[in-house]
């Protein structure tokens, strides 16, 4: 499970502003708003504000007409807000069977309002999942088959069964 040790008191936007910086620095070294409007789909005036902003909290470093990089702070919580991006998008690409482009919209939403204990708990249920006897990558096919067709692969006490026989194997 990943702690986050990024703490900060960012809006939305800003978050969305230095997860974008941080993904053009990793391609290009450095950042320019003109890359950032185009990344984000905002305007030059609105790149600049937040710019500011982010500089003032020491996580970029940022002078008008100039490259813009992260500082080390400033790495650190965008490593987070993808993070959890990330983490989000999985789940509800995994576990809830959810389209690719509708998770990476609800996880662009959802980034900024999750505490990250519900995040971490989501990584441990897919973790758990993932080694249960009962659950696994059956259980999440079968959900996947359900929300797809409203149908389950075969019924509950033979799914059990072979649950409990898969186990015992194990053992």
């Amino acid at each position: 499970m990943k702690e986050t040790t990024a703490s900060t008191d960012l809006s939305a936007s800003l978050e969305d502003y230095i997860e974008a910086i941080y993904h053009i620095v990793e391609e290009k070294l450095v950042a320019r708003s003109k890359d950032i409007a185009t990344r984000l789909g905002v305007s030059r005036a609105s790149v600049t504000e937040a710019l500011r902003a982010l500089a003032k909290k020491e996580l970029i470093n940022y002078a008008p007409y100039e490259a813009i990089t992260m500082t080390d702070e400033g790495k650190t919580i965008a490593k987070d807000v993808i993070y959890r991006h990330e983490t989000l998008k999985q789940f509800f690409i995994e576990v809830l069977s959810i389209d690719t482009a509708i998770a990476e919209e609800a996880a662009c939403k959802v980034e900024h309002a999750a505490p990250p204990v519900v995040i971490s708990r989501m990584i441990d249920f897919i973790k758990f999942l993932q080694v249960c006897p009962r659950g696994g990558d059956d259980l999440l096919k079968g959900f996947h088959d359900f929300c797809h067709d409203g149908t389950t692969r075969q019924d509950c006490s033979r799914c059990l069964s072979s649950c409990i026989d898969d186990a015992a194997e194990k053992t």
